[in-house]
C-alpha cells in the first residue's frame, strides 16, 4: 500500500497521479500529490514504477502502516534503499541495468 510522498524529492510531475488505477492521489496545493483515499490502493507499485525521482514508496502491505511504522519513516526508507526501491528492481531509470536482463527464471530445455 501506498504509504510515502517524499516531499523533497517530488519534481510534480503529476505521474503518479496519471497511473494510479483506482485515483489514490490528489494534487495538493503546492503541487505534490497527496495521498486522499489510501484505502483505494490496490499496491500495484505503478506510482513508484514510473515516478522518475524515487520520492514514492509503496509498502509490502496490503492494509495501511501504523502511523509509527517503518514504513512511513521516509528517512529510514532513504537510509535502507527502499524508497523507490520497485523502480530500482525494475532497472528503470538513473542508468540502472533493466531487471529483465538480470532476472532468474526457469531453465528451459533445448
Amino acid at each position: 500500500m501506498i504509504e510515502v510522498v517524499d516531499r523533497e524529492r517530488c519534481v510534480t510531475c503529476d505521474r503518479c497521479i496519471e497511473v494510479c488505477p483506482t485515483r489514490v492521489f490528489d494534487r495538493g496545493a503546492d503541487g505534490v500529490p497527496v495521498i486522499a483515499r489510501h484505502d483505494s490502493c490496490q499496491t500495484c507499485f505503478q506510482c513508484e514504477a514510473y515516478c522518475p525521482t524515487d520520492a514514492l514508496f509503496v509498502s509490502p502491505l496490503t492494509d495501511a502502516a501504523e502511523s509509527d511504522s517503518p514504513y512511513r519513516d521516509t528517512n529510514r526508507l532513504i537510509a535502507t534503499g527502499l524508497i523507490g526501491g520497485y523502480r530500482r528492481e525494475l532497472g528503470w531509470g538513473n542508468g540502472r541495468p533493466l531487471g529483465a536482463r538480470t532476472a532468474v527464471g526457469p531453465v528451459y530445455p533445448d
